[in-house]
């Protein structure tokens, strides 16, 4: 069964057909973290998925990385195919906010113009910067990847070949070089509040 086939129309609003029956969905959200390679983005991802989960609220985490090895692994590393993966994921993640599913989206999509096109096709759409330095970001890379990008032996690699553009005016910023990720949990779960998701 999928999480569609749970819910029934009532009244022009969603309603779940079994174990909250005369209960109406908590509208849903999409938190859409953003910043460069290993930042902090899934980490305070699933930092959030844990904590809403455990509060009992309807989550999901949508990983850039995972998502690259499925929907979008014919894709490469041009602009235009990471503006398609975006979409892709944008996709799915408005799906399920539409449906009362707060929606965690962690992948760099580097470009600007794509996050606020994503902003303008789902309405309940919170940006999350998670800002960290290149020189952090760097030092945390237990894979080696901003050596090789350095080297020349990694091509199109955000935040050496390729650019980041960050947000202009994200709902929240999480400084991850100098917050814990529960003092970042905590400012996006207050815009959550604001925003009736939770």
């Amino acid at each position: 069964m999928t999480l569609t086939d749970n819910l029934t129309k009532c009244g022009g609003r969603d309603e779940v057909s079994s174990g909250q029956t005369g209960s109406y969905l908590k509208p849903g959200a999409t938190v859409w973290f953003t910043g460069l390679p290993c930042s902090g983005k899934t980490t305070i991802g699933n930092y959030l998925l844990k904590n809403l989960g455990d509060l009992g609220h309807r989550v999901e985490l949508l990983d850039g990385d995972l998502l690259r090895h499925t929907i979008s692994s014919g894709l490469g590393y041009s602009r235009d195919d990471r503006e398609e993966n975006i979409r892709r994921i944008a996709f799915i993640a408005g799906l399920l906010s539409k449906h009362g599913v707060i929606t965690l989206v962690a992948t760099i999509s580097p470009y600007r113009s794509i996050r606020d096109k994503v902003r303008e096709g789902i309405p309940n759409f919170i940006e999350v910067y998670v800002n960290a330095p290149l020189a952090v970001c760097e030092k945390r890379d237990v894979k080696g990847l901003y050596l090789k990008a350095r080297n020349g032996e990694l091509l199109h690699f955000t935040g050496i070949s390729d650019p980041y553009e960050p947000p202009l005016n994200p709902e929240v910023v999480c400084y991850s070089d100098r917050e814990t990720v529960e003092e970042s949990v905590r400012k996006i779960c207050e815009w959550l509040k604001r925003r009736n998701a939770m």
